[in-house]
C-alpha cells in the first residue's frame, strides 16, 4: 500500500471515532435541567391569644372556697353572705369587726376576704361564749384562715378594745335585738363604735323584722325588733342611714314566731329581715356652706347639727320623732326648727291672724 493511501485510511478511522463520540450521551452539549427544590410546607397557623381570664370577685372568692365547712354552706341560702357583704363594702386590706360573732360563720368569711393585709376583731360577750358559742367559736379559731383574727371577749357597752381604731366598717348580724333584752347600754355602745370607724366607716346591721308597733316588746319572746327603733338609736349616736337592702326581706313572714336559730327549727333562714347600711360621715360634724338649698320640708325635726357626709352637706336632725302641722309651706319654712328653714319665707301678711294678732310662726293649734 502507497503511503498516500495509508494516510487517506486513517483519515477515515479517525473521522469514524469522532463521530460515534458524539452520539454518546456524555457528549452532549445541552446540559439536563437540575432537579427542582420541593415547595416548602405551609406554614402552620399561630395560635390564638387567649382572652384573660376574667377577675374574680373576692367576695364571691371567699364564699366559694373549697375549704368552707360543711355546716357553714348550710347556711349561705338563708343568710346570702355574698350579698350581704358586698352591700357593706367589705374588701381586701380592710380593718373590719364583728359584734357578736358567735361561732364565727361570718368572721370567717371576713377573714377570707380582708386577706392577710387587712384585720379582723371577733367580738363575743361572756354571756354569748357560756351560752353556746365557747366550743365552736374556739375551734374556728385553730383554723389555718384565722390564723390574724383578734380574738375579743368584752362586754356589749363597750365592745372594742382601744387598738381596734379607724375601722372601715363594723357587723352586727341577728344580734341588736338581744342587746335589748340584755340590758346593754346601747346608746354607749352605738357611741363606742362611731368612735372606732374611721371617717366614712360603715356600720351594717341585719336583723329579723318585728310587726309595726311592736318596737322593743319581743325582742326575747320572739327575737324580733322594729326597724324603725334600731334606725333612731344609732342615729342617735351620730350616724347616717345611707341605704336599706331588701334581699333578706320575706313579705310573707307573719313575724309573729320565734326567730331564734334554736327555735326557728325549719323556719329557720326564712324570717323577714331588714339590712342597714349606716356610715360615719367623712369629716365628722362641721359648719355646711352658706349656700343652701330653697326646699325645705314640713317636718318638725330640731337640728343637732350640720354634717359632711362626703357626698353632700345635711342638716342632721336630733333623734326625735315629733312632728307638727303647718298651714302651708311657708310657714312650715318660717320654723327655725324645720329642715331647710328660710327666715322670712313668709310674707307678712300671713304673719297675722284675721284678729290681727301675730301668729306664732310654724306650728298649727288644731
Amino acid at each position: 500500500m502507497t503511503s498516500r493511501a495509508l494516510t487517506s485510511a486513517l483519515v477515515l478511522s479517525l473521522l469514524s471515532c469522532v463521530s460515534l463520540l458524539a452520539c454518546t450521551p456524555e457528549a452532549r452539549s445541552t446540559p439536563e435541567a437540575p432537579p427542582s427544590t420541593p415547595a416548602p410546607a405551609p406554614a402552620e397557623p399561630a395560635p390564638e391569644a387567649k382572652a384573660p381570664a376574667p377577675a374574680v370577685d373576692p367576695v364571691d372568692a371567699a364564699v366559694n372556697a373549697s375549704d368552707r365547712s360543711e355546716a357553714d354552706r348550710a347556711l349561705d341560702a338563708g343568710r346570702q353572705p355574698a350579698e350581704l357583704l358586698k352591700f357593706f363594702g367589705i374588701a381586701p386590706g380592710m380593718k373590719v369587726a364583728e359584734l357578736a360573732a358567735g361561732g364565727g360563720y361570718t368572721a370567717e368569711l371576713l377573714a377570707r376576704i380582708v386577706g392577710p393585709s387587712g384585720q379582723v376583731y371577733g367580738q363575743n360577750t361572756k354571756f354569748i361564749l357560756e351560752r353556746f358559742a365557747a366550743g365552736p367559736w374556739s375551734e374556728r379559731l385553730a383554723k389555718p384562715v384565722m390564723k390574724d383574727v383578734v380574738r375579743v371577749d368584752s362586754d356589749m357597752d363597750t365592745p372594742l378594745p382601744e387598738s381596734a381604731q379607724n375601722l372601715d366598717a363594723v357587723l352586727m348580724v341577728l344580734f341588736y335585738h338581744d342587746t335589748v333584752w340584755l340590758k346593754a347600754d346601747r346608746a354607749r355602745m352605738n357611741r363606742a363604735i362611731y368612735d372606732a370607724l374611721a371617717p366614712g366607716g360603715v356600720y351594717g346591721i341585719v336583723d329579723h323584722s318585728a310587726r309595726p308597733g311592736d318596737g322593743t316588746s319581743q325582742v326575747e319572746t320572739l327575737h324580733r325588733i322594729e326597724e324603725s327603733v334600731v334606725i333612731e338609736e344609732v342615729e342617735a349616736a351620730g350616724f347616717l342611714l345611707e341605704e336599706r337592702a331588701t334581699f333578706l326581706s320575706h313579705p310573707d313572714d307573719t313575724r309573729d314566731w320565734n326567730a331564734s336559730p334554736s327555735k326557728a327549727g325549719e323556719k329557720r333562714g326564712t324570717s323577714d329581715r331588714f339590712v342597714l347600711r349606716f356610715r360615719k360621715a367623712k369629716d365628722g360634724y362641721q359648719k355646711c356652706p352658706t349656700q343652701r338649698s330653697q326646699m325645705c320640708t314640713k317636718i318638725y325635726r330640731p337640728v343637732c347639727a350640720d354634717v359632711d357626709t362626703g357626698i353632700r352637706c345635711i342638716r342632721a336632725p336630733c333623734p326625735t320623732v315629733e312632728q307638727r302641722t303647718y298651714a302651708s309651706d311657708c310657714t312650715a319654712c318660717a320654723d327655725a326648727k324645720v329642715i331647710g328653714h328660710r327666715p322670712g319665707a313668709c310674707p307678712a301678711a300671713e304673719q297675722t291672724d284675721p284678729s290681727g294678732k301675730p301668729k306664732t310662726p310654724g306650728a298649727v293649734t288644731e
